[in-house]
């Protein structure tokens, strides 16, 4: 994938997953960009130790890799911030 994919991909998945995660008023374009990208590294990497494949590039199932490690990413940055 080239970056301008790595930005797209990086956009869609930050942005639905801070939907899910219930932090889209607090994140703008390139904090999800930010989460989206970071997340599909971590998530490739944890679905490689668990055999579920990799992130491969602009499809489903990179995709949903990529919105699993996007949402542990969130999850455990929430973990850090006071209530």
């Amino acid at each position: 994938m080239g970056i301008l994919s790595w930005i797209i991909m990086g956009g869609l998945v930050g942005w639905v997953a801070s939907l899910i995660m219930g932090r889209d008023k607090n994140m703008g374009l390139l904090a999800n960009i930010f989460v989206g990208v970071v997340g599909a590294f971590l998530g490739g990497w944890l679905a490689s130790l668990v055999g579920l494949g990799s992130f491969s590039g602009f499809n489903l199932s990179s995709f949903l890799i990529a919105l699993g490690g996007s949402c542990l990413l969130l999850w455990i940055t929430g973990m850090f911030k006071k209530k």
